[in-house]
């Protein structure tokens, strides 16, 4: 059998030294609390009220070790990974200027000491604007970063909100890459007591794709046409549902949308990752956006096997081995173009080193 094919992982998370330092001198959500002598974060919005979560989630070094990031990329034939902090990023702090600027030279001290393997996405102190397209500006001067990653809420007012044009405005000018990822979920009233699996199926996607719809309908990509996103887990359900927003934006009399193009047309200039698990999801993507605008993720370390913690590096997980599962239902030029190919062009990425 021929060696699997080397990827390039945009979706890959960790938690930072300082950012984990911060989280575990929290006394509410979001926090890391030891129970039990384990480590359990808390970190989703009243997962502390829901009985069927408020225990949290069993975290170890894979979270934070940039080794067992390394371990689990060899295990799963992954080349290189654009690792970015995960939710809750620095929403929950009103003055976050200094600690995103710290924990992205965190970010890229972990990436330079990694020979070639890690890039990185950096945070923002998104409740404060101007200070994030400063930050921005920043990171455009890190060599191993190549962007950032920011949850649905922005400075409190959603993706819409104009105060956020500056960003939008840095970004395009930096040529660097806006990753947005959900966290608070939407719908969660309908979705408790079913541990995290519907919060996550379910909130998660919806939640991204409220916020990336009124991105797109409050014309931020008319006034930004180079503003380079990408849009987590193949972009929740707005694909499924573009024709539909198109028709009903199309239908409404009184609606207050003025865009250049129909909405549908806006998800052509965005990019996703492949993490849709089954290849019809991907298809109907490819089919709206083409193949060059998709890429390989993970989502690692979250999800991992039921297995003890020590045996984790030498366990296949399920993500990265359905997803190149799906990819390879594609075909061999849609595999290699998601598995490494646009990575490479998108996020300038060298395999050879």
């Amino acid at each position: 059998m021929s060696a699997p094919l080397a990827a390039i992982d945009v979706h890959s998370h960790v938690y930072p030294g300082r950012y984990m330092s911060l989280l575990r001198a929290r006394d509410t959500v979001p926090r890391i609390v030891a129970r039990g002598g384990q480590d359990r974060m808390l970190i989703l919005p009243g997962e502390d009220a829901d009985s069927s979560t408020s225990v949290g989630r069993p975290i170890g070094s894979e979270y934070w070790d940039p080794a067992r990031k390394i371990a689990f990329m060899d295990r799963h034939a992954i080349a290189v990974s654009v690792i970015s902090p995960a939710n809750p990023w620095l929403d929950f702090l009103a003055d976050a200027g200094p600690v995103a600027t710290e924990i992205n030279e965190d970010m890229e001290t972990l990436c330079a000491a990694s020979g070639g393997r890690l890039y990185g996405l950096g945070l923002l102190p998104i409740r404060d604007p101007a200070a994030s397209a400063a930050e921005l500006g920043r990171i455009a001067g890190l060599p191993h970063l190549r962007g950032a990653v920011i949850g649905t809420t922005g400075a409190g007012k959603g993706l819409d909100d104009p105060a956020l044009d500056q960003v939008w405005a840095a970004a395009e000018r930096h040529g660097l890459m806006i990753f947005v990822h959900p966290h608070y979920g939407l719908g969660n009233e309908a979705l408790a007591g079913y541990g995290h699996a519907t919060l996550l199926a379910l909130g998660f996607p919806f939640e991204t794709t409220a916020a990336i719809t009124r991105l797109i309908l409050g014309g931020a990509f008319d006034r930004f046409p180079g503003l380079r996103m990408m849009v987590a887990h193949a972009g929740g359900v707005l694909p499924y549902l573009a024709a539909r927003l198109d028709a009903c934006v199309a239908g409404d009399a009184h609606s207050p949308v003025r865009l250049r193009h129909e909405p549908s047309s806006y998800l052509r200039g965005l990019y996703f990752d492949a993490i849709g698990y089954q290849a019809a999801t991907l298809a109907m993507l490819m089919s709206l956006v083409g193949v060059e605008r998709i890429m390989f993720g993970t989502d690692h370390p979250f999800f991992p096997p039921h297995v003890e913690n020590a045996e984790l590096d030498s366990t296949e997980w399920h993500s990265p081995a359905v997803h190149r599962a799906v990819l390879r239902e594609l075909g061999p030029q849609a595999e290699i173009a998601i598995l490494n190919g646009n990575a490479k062009a998108i996020l300038c990425i060298d395999l050879s080193t």
